[in-house]
């Protein structure tokens, strides 16, 4: 049968097959050890494998929920069909494809979580919608109010908003974000984020100072959606009722609250500062000269309490395939993606086929691709699908914290999450940032700022694939992306990581992103890509190296 009638018989656009080799520059030839595993990721298999993780029947894919449980055993299960060898072991320490990962949900009670502010004798208090977030465990505490400008210590930028500040027993006040993030200049990777940017870098900072808790405002003279804007535009799960529960790992590092206030809040809580909070920014982004400083006279009491708190447990799937080499197998390469999405409610379900299904089905299809030949490469494969991504990372950080192999050793990371869409404009990038006329055979790479050298190797792998790479990502702020996905947890411990993505489009966390809406020859070439590139990653004689901080243009 011709590859275009193949296509049609099972339903895909004759593009998505021979269309696409007849249009695309002649691509350098696959290495003869690679070939089998390169043919053995099968469009075909993308689409069954994804209907199915989509279905009706998971419900979702909630974390804790049955659904999310069905699709930890088909991961499984396929590691093991495909020849994977256990990565982790059960409580009574035999080899597992499941890293248990114990969480804690709660339910915040938006009706009496409250912020009171006393200036001197005056006295102020607040609740949601002015007050937003949670906390794992119910909260009481007063203490001192202190601000610290962005939050951030980084020595490798020559850049500290804690110096000469004590804030032990404190309350810490910070803006989100990052100084300049506008100047393309900036020592803050210019226009793009940096590890600094993110609530939980600079909550782990102030934690690490004595602080007991920490607020966060949008920053005044920001020229984006605060971080609260953006998660409304998406709207979806983000604008359920109910709303979606927290989750929380009980043994997390980060062990203070953490909230956001609204602008109103944030002036009022600095209103001993002596200067505006646009003031204070413009002052920080001038010339980077922190502009921290005590408030006198002004104490913060918070409350925050849950309605409901219970303890289950997910898991991290995770399969191994050992080096060739015997020097070099100590070392790691990482192919991740997360299986969890948003459940349902009710009669809607969201079914979470590009986020993050598509990433999950690529991952079990890496598995058997490098298991389908003879050849082995020399440093060790880790195939890992994160559990609770959707609730904030949650099985990543786990694996961060309790590796199943060393961290100093794993020389790159590639994350799917979302690579089966074409992007299109939504609600949430409308306005912030540009998206290319024609996505069809389009690639976001974000992270490589981070390690030029993996960049470079993905670049060389793709003159056998021939996607068009993008790194778009990587030079904006409004969105945050840098932060949202699996690979964030391993670039704070240094791990040269990259994010596979193919950008946001309108179904982006609605109950509409379904498995027939996938370009499912894209994703196919996008899972070759990442084959090809992991070959590289783990035979080349230097692994790529990381960047601490990354400078502007």
């Amino acid at each position: 049968m011709r590859k275009a009638a193949w296509g049609a018989a099972f339903g895909m656009a004759a593009w998505s097959v021979a269309a696409y080799a007849e249009e695309s520059p002649k691509l350098a030839p696959v290495p003869a050890a690679q070939a089998p595993g390169y043919e053995r990721i099968r469009e075909a298999d993308l689409r069954a494998d994804l209907t199915f993780i989509a279905s009706d029947a998971l419900l979702g894919r909630m974390s804790l929920q049955p659904g999310d449980d069905a699709a930890v055993q088909w991961i499984a299960a396929e590691f093991a069909k495909a020849g994977l060898q256990p990565a982790a072991s059960d409580a009574g320490g035999k080899p597992s494809y499941l890293q248990t990962v114990p969480l804690l949900e709660y339910r915040p009670n938006p009706a009496v979580n409250a912020l009171t502010l006393r200036v001197g004798a005056a006295q102020q208090s607040w609740k949601a919608p002015d007050l937003i977030g949670g906390y794992r465990d119910d909260v009481d505490l007063s203490a001192p109010l202190v601000f610290a400008g962005f939050g951030i210590t980084a020595p490798g930028v020559g850049y500290d908003d804690y110096k000469n500040l004590d804030v032990r027993g404190k309350v810490v006040l910070v803006f989100e974000h990052e100084p300049q993030e506008n100047d393309p200049a900036s020592r803050f990777n210019g226009t793009g984020n940096t590890r600094h940017a993110t609530n939980r870098v600079k909550a782990l900072n102030a934690q690490a100072r004595g602080a007991v808790a920490l607020l966060v405002m949008a920053e005044p003279n920001r020229k984006h959606p605060s971080n609260l804007d953006r998660v409304n535009r998406i709207g979806g799960s983000a604008k359920r009722v109910p709303p979606l529960p927290g989750q929380a790992l009980p043994d997390d590092e980060l062990r203070i609250p953490v909230l956001t206030v609204s602008d109103p809040v944030a002036a009022a809580l600095l209103a001993r500062a002596g200067m505006t909070p646009q003031t204070l920014q413009s002052a920080i982004d001038a010339s980077l000269a922190p502009q921290s400083r005590a408030l006198a006279e002004t104490t913060v009491t918070l409350h925050l309490e849950n309605t409901q708190r219970l303890r289950g447990q997910s898991a991290n799937v995770v399969g191994l395939l050992p080096g060739s080499d015997p020097t070099l197998a100590a070392e790691t390469v990482i192919i991740s993606a997360h299986h969890d999405h948003d459940g349902s409610n009710g009669p809607e379900i969201w079914h979470g086929a590009d986020d993050n299904g598509s990433g999950t089905v690529g991952v079990v299809a890496m598995a058997r691709a490098f298991m389908a030949g003879p050849a082995k490469p020399k440093r060790s494969i880790l195939f890992a699908v994160f559990a609770a991504e959707e609730r904030g990372l949650l099985g990543a950080y786990y694996m961060a914290m309790h590796p199943l192999r060393p961290l100093p050793t794993t020389r790159a990371m590639i994350n799917f999450d979302m690579i089966g869409r074409n992007e299109a404009p939504s609600d949430q990038t409308d306005g912030l940032i540009e998206i290319p006329k024609d996505t069809t055979n389009r690639i976001n790479l974000i992270g490589a700022t981070y390690s030029p050298d993996f960049n470079r190797t993905v670049q060389a792998a793709n003159r056998s694939v021939g996607l068009d790479l993008d790194d778009r990502f990587d030079h904006e702020n409004a969105l945050n992306v840098f932060f949202r996905s699996d690979q964030f947890p391993f670039v704070l411990k240094d791990v040269p990581a990259m994010w596979f993505n193919t950008g946001f489009h309108p179904d982006y966390h609605h109950t509409t992103d379904t498995a027939d809406k996938i370009n499912y020859g894209k994703m196919t070439r996008i899972v070759k890509l990442a084959y090809l590139s992991t070959w590289r990653f783990a035979n080349e004689p230097v692994p790529p190296a990381f960047v601490p901080d990354p400078a502007g243009r």
